[in-house]
């Protein structure tokens, strides 16, 4: 099967998480209907919503199932415009980081496009962090104008995370949603505690199965639909609840949660001794966003006069899977837009390379993948003198 070091993109299906799908995918009963069948699967629901929203400090009724983060994600960013213009059309301004993850980011721009809203993206700092100071200048010149403020809890390609109770503070009544699918089971995150709005989360990232993810919405608190149906999930996310992925999902949670402390300092020491690793037989690669608070299991490395699609290729062949930030258009690579608003020039943004660690990762692993790097990156420069 190879060596997998892309767990921010999937991270594979916890035992507990498997067990709870194969139990609860035989069960027949919508959780909509009112007979024996249905009431059984919706106490089932509830009582996953009830775990989920434990682990997360939030109310089980903030808790709102999607199919998917990026669903999440897009049902908070227009449900809140929509809802804000509708009340006072002066409020046209999204705030975003400008490192956002493309599930947050192409819904902004959609609405720039064909909505009217206006984007304002708040600078990163060359340590991968939000610039506080810049997103309180903003808020102070736009305030009466601004729709909600996005800002991601931890960052998926550099992993740093946020100072996420600073920007609620900045914000004020401002609604501040954050898109939390990779730090949700992996570190400290609570709902409330936070005081954001809305948040997401998703059932993958942390064991469960693909499929199903939710947003959190405070309670009290109504956006603008995108679906319309049936009226499931306090009338803002309409659609049969998909019963069995959600039990799974709590399953999956519930374990992360248990584990969460152990697994960090674990993954987190497997970081540092792939990073070290990696400089013994290439001192000259760099790492981006090598700060605390992170992560535990990101590195974002930089692998000078290389092309990172290339190096990626290169080292899938020798059974490595890794991954790369950076965007394809009509066939051509474009850097990441989150190392460019590092500072990270567009040369070295086109030459890194996320590994992404999990607890099922080895040492041996690294080991093996400091065998090959060497001779990866020799092929790999070549290839890219060559063009």
């Amino acid at each position: 099967m190879g060596i997998y070091f892309d767990h921010a993109a999937t991270t594979p299906m916890s035992q507990p998480a498997i067990d709870a799908l194969n139990q609860q995918i035989s069960r027949i009963g919508n959780a909509s209907s009112l007979h024996t069948q249905g009431r059984s699967v919706r106490r089932e629901v509830e009582e996953a919503r009830e775990a989920i929203a434990r682990i997360a400090g939030c109310g089980p009724s903030e808790m709102i199932f999607t199919g998917s983060g990026t669903e999440a994600n897009n049902l908070a960013i227009k449900g809140f415009y929509w809802k804000r213009v509708h009340e006072d059309p002066a409020r046209t301004v999204i705030v975003i980081s400008a490192f956002e993850h493309h599930a947050v980011l192409d819904p902004v721009e959609w609405l720039e496009s064909h909505e009217g809203a206006h984007i304002i993206q708040v600078p990163i700092r060359a340590d991968g962090v939000i610039d506080l100071e810049a997103l309180k200048d903003i808020v102070e010149q736009n305030r009466s104008k601004i729709a909600l403020i996005a800002v991601m809890h931890s960052n998926n390609e550099v992993g740093t995370i946020q100072p996420i109770r600073e920007v609620v503070e900045i914000a004020g009544d401002i609604p501040v949603h954050t898109d939390a699918v990779q730090s949700f089971g992996k570190v400290d995150f609570n709902f409330d505690e936070l005081g954001v709005t809305s948040a997401t989360i998703s059932a993958h990232k942390v064991g469960g199965p693909l499929g199903v993810a939710a947003l959190i919405l405070e309670r009290g608190i109504d956006i603008t639909p995108i679906l319309h149906g049936g009226g499931q999930e306090r009338d803002i996310r309409s659609g049969t609840l998909n019963a069995p992925s959600i039990v799974s999902f709590a399953a999956a949670a519930e374990d992360a949660g248990t584990n969460r402390d152990s697994r960090y300092v674990a993954i987190r020491e497997l970081r540092r001794y792939l990073i070290d690793s990696l400089r013994r037989v290439l001192p000259d690669i760099r790492v981006n966003g090598d700060v605390e608070p992170s992560l535990p299991g990101i590195a974002n490395i930089t692998f000078p006069g290389t092309e990172s699609d290339g190096l990626l290729l290169l080292l899938d062949a020798e059974g490595v899977a890794s991954s790369t930030g950076s965007a394809c258009s009509a066939g051509v690579p474009q850097a990441s837009h989150v190392l460019l608003s590092m500072g990270i020039s567009e040369r070295d943004a086109r030459s890194s390379l996320r590994f992404s660690l999990g607890a099922s990762n080895t040492r041996a692993e690294i080991d093996h993948l400091t065998s090959v790097i060497e001779s990866v990156v020799e092929r790999a420069r070549a290839a890219h003198l060559r063009h």
